[in-house]
């Protein structure tokens, strides 16, 4: 994974709330073995129509959505199934921050472990950048490292993260990433355990 220390980015505002996985990727694209290519399904029911053509009226197909990397939505953010696809699909697309007043555990635990931020803010300020998004086009700042999110119209929030999560995006860690982080020690007691048999 990719450290992320601080983003700027275009934000894509989603303004619904209770987005589940199977919203995010269909079950019918679960198939694949890699992590990479889900991105040309996400939201697939959304934005495309039954020929497979995209839709008009939804808004990611707008063109000035086109290099978005922040997507902003409402509460309950990622519920429904566990499947990791949800984030895979996110980020293939291009994401690299989702901005919510609330998450799925599951889901928010496995954006952090795939390399993508997660951030809940209020419903106020998660409305005021779907609002400042609809309107215009609307690049705000992501700094993990001081926990802060902020850009332009004088908007300004900061959000928590568990520790163990935000040193995981820091460092661009997996979980086997982080287990090596204690290789020597690991090493040691391998050493240790063999002189007992």
């Amino acid at each position: 994974m990719e450290p992320i220390r601080k983003h700027t980015g275009l934000v894509y505002p989603l303004n619904r709330s209770n987005i589940d996985t199977d919203q995010i990727i269909p079950k019918q694209f679960l198939k694949r073995i890699s992590r990479q290519g889900f991105g040309q399904f996400l939201f697939f029911n959304w934005r495309f129509d039954s020929d497979g053509a995209p839709k008009k009226d939804f808004s990611l197909n707008d063109p000035k959505y086109k290099d978005a990397s922040i997507l902003v939505a409402g509460e309950n953010f990622g519920c429904g199934s566990s499947r990791e696809h949800a984030p895979w699909a996110l980020q293939d697309f291009g994401f690299k921050v989702i901005i919510a007043s609330s998450f799925a555990d599951i889901f928010y635990n496995n954006c952090t472990k795939n390399g993508i931020v997660p951030i809940q803010l209020t419903e106020q300020q998660t409305q005021e950048l779907i609002d400042h998004s609809e309107s215009e086009s609307y690049t705000i700042n992501v700094d993990l490292e001081n926990k802060l999110v902020y850009g332009p119209n004088d908007f300004s929030a900061k959000f928590e993260i568990p520790d163990y999560q935000r040193e995981m995006l820091l460092n661009g860690w997996d979980e086997i990433a982080v287990t090596l982080t204690h290789e020597k020690k690991i090493d040691q007691f391998e050493i240790q355990r063999q002189t007992l048999y």
